[in-house]
């Protein structure tokens, strides 16, 4: 119970007293009490739940009231119930939009239920085939028996409020009324009347809006709005589903994308809890969710807001009193629901753990999306709840459907202190505050693009340039970009445009050249995004996402200059740049845990729509692992992190894909038998040692430890099943490349293996053993994935490796020997030093690393960590088998080789330099083979056994 002593002056047992009185200030209140009397003793005390409020109905039709006086009954109980709980005892808002919400569900079922049943009498049921049974019929005719054919299905769509189970104590009911298939009704039992389908839905619409929306002696139920039905007024009553489809498809317009976000079946409460509107929902997915980051809506939601606040203005023209409008006047209801909408619009086609009807669910779901910072999404959660209350005590007052404050002193004065206000100008004054901070967001949110460029008309909403100045735009450009733009002007791409997105890409231009006229950016970076955008130009909201941007359209251009495989790879997956748009980019670093939580809540939120196939979860992956792909991208060329760095997190995230991928495939896996899987993946290479780099493949040998007898099947399925996830091209692209071939026996072993065989293999026990370069491999293999048991057991087999016993002169050759073939196999040019495979170069670091694990581990157990190439370095020279500086040297050396190399890939450029370019370096590297390998001739031949031949 609300006792505030900020209520007004008297003492405890009077704030009671008027707080217990409160809601007897409603006329409305007042009028229900004197008519209704007797019946309000008839709902449950408490809260009106759902199931209190059918108990209700079913007393008030006993006593004699018919069905629709009943319903209007009710309601007013209802509603006395409600304002009490609200003002004398602060229910929570979603207690009462809740309570409104199944109010209104139970009416609408109810005149269903009665609609049906009186057609039903006059015309028979509605059918249509059912193709389920069709399906199985021998012959055409038994398709057409009675047995094929089943009752057509109507559905009442709640939009708005209603969907959202948002629903106001006065509000009109937004619907759209859709029917599953066409066909006819039966006949009534004399076999008479039958009419279409569309007939019969189109009479059951007139009779449901009779039974609930008329006004009686007791009132109406619900004030129902059919406006928002395809074609508004002008379209039919009830439409089928293919109708429905055809009119997403052809004439759908953005702002109905905002309506149908809320959409939800809320009658016949008998399909609520089934499957049976999957079509439906089928085919408002896609048309409210784009696949890809649709910025495109942001011009459609301004000139919607426009109208409204222009309607607004006109309604207030005379009567300034009409501009205190909670909804819809600036800083009102609909602003926050528009920011929120906007945003889960834009994203939740990629993020469907963004698809949420409520608007306080939805702003909890954009902060653990990053998508909006905490402290704003908690003070626009605070504006909607008291502008929410707000208007539910303007509405209690007479039961108007209105949002406009009132003008009695008396009546303000109310809502001031039933919500715990000293008075109406401590009211007054938070409620502008709180409508202003709602007014700037939102108008910062449509307002993203407004960056201005020394006034020359190309910030985000700059006035377009028309059509015909194609030509003067171009005159405006900087020589070298205006000679590539000046190739589009007979272009089909850009000839095929819309007139809106020609002008779009006129104002990017024109921004573009202001920039680089400024040295804001280079005009490298400029022509390569017309190279970049120029295939783009079909997807407009690539063109809108940058008009709306100018952050993200500046962020861009640097990473296209920096570098040319950022391009490509932009190229490649375009829809990541919307990443350049928050500055925590550079801030953060990849995080695996949250990764894997992101993805599985996106999973959640598809199966929650019946909608996770594997196609679907395929492309869930391949948008991630891009994504975060992008991200440590941007942050590497804006120098951010190290090469090292780099390498962390992307061997970080490949990690991550294969734990989530090995997960998701295990949970589909039809033949499994049981719930987790006793199998592991051991990454070697780049991935064991932690050193991933863009676009490198994974070497993976995949073991398993399961007593089953049809293990080595199950897993080798998985296996397969795997491989396929990641490597497969969907319309995202692909994932990885994987290379088994270090599996025992290479290409010619099995593709999953005994964990107990690949000890024995790798520890030499039994007649098919490994060599000594597949023991080289294993100084930096790692259990990726795994059971803690299993990862165990492999790190206790690559410590007995690289512990065992073993000549250093034989070891020393065999590597030599190997070092040589390599080498062999990468020819360098003359007088050029290869970074990577010429004498003095990364891989003679490695080798010599390689062989001080497997020659000294035994006796130094600091060099059994896979603590890679730098830090085993470091280790080697602690523990003297290096002479002092030596392997300090060598570590810088190899890290500067890392550079390069890093570099000259980012670049696309060859790594094939001018030797003194790493004199110094390579030097450095070659004391370190000299130091490690003595007199070991490299070049000497050796037998076949020494040398991989798979």
């Amino acid at each position: 119970m609300m006792v505030s002593a900020t209520l007004g002056p008297g003492g405890p047992d009077q704030v009671v007293s008027k707080a217990l009185e409160a809601a007897a200030h409603s006329r409305f209140v007042q009028r229900i009490r004197r008519r209704y009397h007797a019946e309000l003793a008839l709902l449950p005390p408490g809260p009106p739940t759902a199931a209190a409020m059918r108990q209700t109905l079913a007393a008030l039709q006993a006593g004699g009231l018919d069905t629709p006086a009943a319903l209007r009954v009710l309601r007013h109980l209802v509603l006395e119930r409600l304002a009490v709980l609200d003002v004398e005892h602060e229910a929570p808002l979603a207690l009462v939009t809740g309570a409104m919400t199944d109010l209104a569900e139970l009416a609408l079922d109810t005149a269903l239920q009665v609609a049906l049943s009186e057609l039903d009498e006059v015309h028979g049921a509605p059918t249509c085939p059912d193709e389920a049974l069709a399906a199985t019929s021998a012959t055409a005719a038994n398709a057409k028996a009675a047995a094929g054919w089943r009752r057509a299905e109507l559905w009442i769509v709640g939009m708005g409020k209603l969907g959202a189970r948002e629903l106001n104590v006065s509000s009109d009911i937004d619907l759209i009324y859709v029917y599953d298939q066409d066909g006819e009704t039966r006949g009534n039992a004399l076999g008479r009347g039958r009419i279409s389908n569309h007939e019969y839905f189109a009479k059951a619409v007139k009779r449901i809006y009779s039974l609930i929306g008329d006004n009686t002696e007791h009132g109406q139920v619900f004030r129902v709005d059919l406006a928002l039905r395809p074609n508004g007024n002008s379209g039919p009553p009830a439409l089928s589903l293919d109708a429905l489809e055809e009119y997403f498809l052809v004439q759908g317009r953005e702002w109905e994308r905002f309506a149908w976000l809320k959409s939800r079946v809320v009658a016949p409460q008998q399909v609520l809890d089934t499957d049976h509107p999957q079509a439906l929902r089928a085919l408002v997915q896609p048309f409210v969710f784009r696949r890809y980051l649709d910025y495109s809506v942001f011009d459609a939601l301004r000139s919607l807001h426009q109208q409204i606040r222009e309607h607004a203005a006109k309604r207030a023209a005379g009567n300034p009193g009409r501009l205190n409008d909670v909804k819809l006047s600036r800083g009102g209801i609909r602003e926050i629901e528009f920011t929120v909408q906007l945003l889960q619009v834009v994203r939740a086609g990629q993020f469907p753990e963004l698809r949420t009807r409520a608007t306080l669910e939805a702003l909890k779901r954009l902060v653990r999306a990053g998508l909006m910072p905490e402290p704003k999404a908690a003070a626009l959660a605070q504006a909607y709840e008291l502008l929410r209350k707000v208007e539910h005590r303007i509405q209690y007052l007479d039961d108007q459907q209105t949002h406009l404050l009132p003008t009695r002193d008396d009546d303000l004065s109310w809502i001031a202190q039933t919500l715990g206000f000293s008075d109406t100008a401590a009211f007054l004054c938070v409620l502008d505050a709180q409508r202003e901070l709602v007014a700037q967001e939102f108008d910062t949110l449509l307002g993203a693009g407004a960056l201005p460029c020394n006034g020359k008309g190309c910030n985000g909403h700059a006035p377009a340039a028309p059509s015909h100045d194609w030509l003067t735009v171009l005159a405006q450009l900087p020589p070298g970009l205006g000679l590539r733009v000046a190739q589009w002007a007979e272009s089909p791409r850009v000839q095929g445009l819309r007139e809106s997105a020609r002008q779009r890409l006129l104002r990017l231009l024109q921004r573009t050249g202001a920039w680089l006229n400024e040295g804001r950016v280079s005009e490298g970076a400029a022509l390569r995004l017309c190279d970049w955008i120029e295939p783009l130009l079909r997807r407009e909201s690539y063109l809108a996402l940058l008009q709306e941007r100018p952050a993200v359209h500046e962020r861009l251009l640097r990473m296209l200059g920096a570098a040319q495989w950022p391009a490509r790879y932009l190229l490649r997956h375009p829809g990541v740049i919307d990443d350049l748009a928050g500055q925590q980019l550079y801030q953060e670093r990849f995080e695996a845990p949250q990764f894997e939580a992101d993805l599985e809540a996106r999973r959640q939120a598809l199966a929650a729509g019946g909608d996770d196939d594997e196609e679907a979860l395929l492309d869930l992956l391949r948008r991630a692992h891009h994504a975060e792909v992008f991200r440590t991208l941007a942050r590497d060329v804006e120098g951010v992190l190290t090469v090292e760095q780099v390498a962390d997190d992307l061997s970080a995230l490949a990690d991550a894909v294969l734990r989530v991928s090995g997960r998701w495939c295990w949970q589909r896996l039809k033949q499994r038998h049981r719930d987790e899987p006793r199998c592991a993946i051991i990454g070697y290479g780049k991935l064991g040692g932690k050193e991933l780099g863009y676009g490198s493949d994974l070497d993976i040998v995949f073991v398993y430890d399961d007593p089953d007898e049809r293990s080595s099947e199950v897993y080798a399925t998985l296996v397969r099943k795997l491989i396929n996830w990641l490597t497969v091209k969907t319309g995202e692209g692909d994932l990885y490349e994987i290379d088994t071939a270090l599996r025992p026996n290479g290409n010619s072993g099995l593709l999953v293996t005994s964990f107990d065989a690949f000890a024995h293999y790798q520890q030499n026990r039994g007649s098919n053993t490994a060599w000594t370069w597949e023991h080289q491999a294993i100084t930096r293999a790692r259990c990726v994935l795994g059971p803690p048991d299993l990862v165990q057991r492999f790190e206790d087999v690559r410590l007995a490796v690289l512990t065992a016993p073993r000549s250093s002169a034989a070891l020393a050759a065999e590597i030599c020997a190997m070092r040589e073939r390599l080498r062999q196999a990468h020819p360098v040019r003359a007088g050029l030093f290869d970074i990577k495979h010429s004498p003095g170069g990364m891989v003679d670091v490695e080798f010599a690393v390689q062989h001080l694990v497997l020659a000294h581990a035994a006796a130094h157990p600091a060099l059994c960590a896979n603590s890679g190439n730098i830090a085993l370095l470091h280790a080697a020279e602690q523990a003297e088998l290096l002479p002092a500086g030596m392997g300090q040297a060598a570590a810088r050396a190899y890290r500067a080789l890392r550079q390069r190399q890093h570099r000259a890939r980012l670049d696309e450029a060859s790594t094939q330099i001018a030797p003194e370019l790493v004199a110094e370096h390579s030097a450095a590297v070659r004391a370190l083979w000299a130091q490690v390998f003595g007199s070991v001739d490299c070049t000497a031949p050796v037998g076949p056994a020494a040398l991989p031949t798979r």
